[in-house]
């Protein structure tokens, strides 16, 4: 006859074994992996502002730019999205990408946002057949959410050169940098700060190639004379 005892013991040990295979078939299970997401840099301001402008103030006598695809320091050249919590260390965001790399984006909306300002007879992204009088070389030399201080802010530089395309010689050159205010600490307001501040910096890119091609004068061409007051002479 079996003990009572022994078989309420059996019959524990027969659970706790039960509990073990069922807990080692679940740990066995794969997590499920966080949906990535990606984001973009819009150009819907270039849009709207492109509407608004009249066919009236497209130049028909301007210079041609031709627009080199933007290139990007090291550790800007990916698709991740930077971090930076310390000077001099990147961090990505794990599960958080751009759709392309921030410079392929970029060369897009940069023809786009010196088009809008119709200064220039025509605006070409290379690799193209045409030719041009002026070229752009732009670098992408930061494009981080900063969360070193609070509020954490993006912060977007960019580094511009314009060269006579006849002579080789670079005509102007500056840096272009831009800081905003995350609306909030996640990936996302990182997204949309970013956002803005490449608008900014288009911005002014096109006024820089706007002041750079309105002195600028073909190789060989006559320099119109002023009079004294100040206007070309004949």
């Amino acid at each position: 006859m079996t003990h009572p005892s022994f078989a309420l013991a059996g019959r524990i040990c027969a659970a706790g074994l039960l509990l073990i295979l069922v807990s080692g078939c679940g740990a066995l299970r794969p997590t499920a992996t966080p949906q990535p997401g990606f984001y973009s840099l819009d150009n819907a301001w270039i849009e709207a502002r492109a509407a608004t402008r009249s066919p009236a103030t497209l130049a028909v006598r301007g210079p041609t730019l031709i627009v080199n695809p933007p290139h990007a320091a090291s550790g800007y050249d990916s698709q991740r999205i930077i971090y930076a919590r310390e000077a001099y260390k990147l961090e990505y965001f794990a599960h958080n990408e751009w759709v392309d790399t921030p410079a392929r984006m970029l060369a897009p909306l940069i023809v786009s946002a010196v088009e809008t300002g119709g200064t220039f007879r025509a605006v070409v992204l290379t690799p193209s057949a045409a030719a041009g009088d002026l070229r752009l070389d732009t670098e992408i030399t930061r494009l981080q959410h900063d969360f070193a201080g609070q509020p954490s802010r993006v912060r977007f530089t960019l580094r511009a050169y314009i060269v006579d395309n006849k002579t080789r010689r670079i005509l102007a050159s500056r840096e272009f940098d831009e800081s905003v205010v995350a609306a909030n600490e996640s990936p996302y307001g990182g997204v949309v700060a970013a956002n803005r501040a490449v608008q900014t910096v288009l911005e002014q890119l096109a006024e820089f190639c706007a002041e750079t091609a309105a002195n600028w004068h073909p190789a060989g061409a006559e320099v119109p004379k002023l009079t004294e007051e100040g206007l070309p002479g004949r």
